[in-house]
């Protein structure tokens, strides 16, 4: 079989190791590394001095992304993630070999086909919108949560506000856990549009709420303004 890269290597990564193999017209050589980024610093150095141009490893949920990181730092190699089961699908003996050669080997020939990675600021980029979305969705899951331990006190609060966690559904929260029951107390505390909608707001808010909604909604609001801090902070 034709050899596309004469010098090059294979990893297996796992959480805390990745055991290397490099394939050269001198021959093999397979050495095992920790995952800490002095341990992948070694790596890389160790890989320069194999004479190496291609490095592959696969897409193991995201322990391959330290080691990409740092190889990619040096721009001294090109670096193939390549898909698990896309490996899994080439034809061979996988059993019967280590995973590290078994990649080198498949490298060396040419049988592999790379994932897309993109660069790293988009990369850097994809995690602050992910992190954003997911915080987002948080967000609403809690609002729900609050929506029901408010329905069980009785409490309309959503079919007056658009958003019960806006500014005017915050300070009405608030008076609830710190103790307030008095529906014209609550209804003042509508701000900015809210006040159009002072007297169904008064009727909303006449409810039964007893300690443990209190205390159930005190945490769930606790939580509510970390993931504002978390949001803009």
């Amino acid at each position: 079989m034709q050899v596309v890269y004469e010098r090059c290597c294979g990893l297996d990564v796992h959480k805390r190791s990745v055991t290397a193999c490099a394939l050269t017209p001198e021959g093999k050589a397979v050495r095992t590394f920790g995952t800490m980024t002095e341990d992948l610093l070694e790596l890389a150095d160790w890989l320069k001095g194999q004479g190496c141009t291609h490095v592959a490893m696969e897409s193991t949920g995201s322990f391959w992304k330290p080691i990409y990181n740092v190889l990619e730092a040096t721009e001294a190699f090109t670096l193939l993630v390549v898909n698990a089961q896309h490996i899994k699908a080439v034809p061979g003996r996988k059993t019967d070999v280590k995973d590290a050669e078994w990649i080198a080997d498949l490298l060396r020939h040419g049988l592999l086909q790379p994932s897309f990675i993109p660069s790293r600021e988009q990369r850097e980029l994809r995690e602050l919108i992910r992190y954003r979305q997911e915080l987002v969705d948080e967000r609403a899951r809690e609002a729900n949560r609050i929506q029901k331990v408010l329905e069980g006190a009785n409490i309309k609060l959503s079919s007056v506000a658009t958003d019960i966690l806006g500014k005017s559904g915050r300070e009405i929260l608030k008076a609830l856990i710190e103790g307030q029951t008095d529906p014209e107390a609550l209804a003042d505390m509508a701000k900015g549009r809210m006040k159009a909608k002072r007297e169904e707001l008064r009727r909303a808010v006449q409810g039964m709420i007893g300690d443990h909604q209190r205390l159930l909604l005190r945490e769930q609001l606790r939580h509510i303004e970390e993931w504002m801090r978390g949001l803009h902070g």
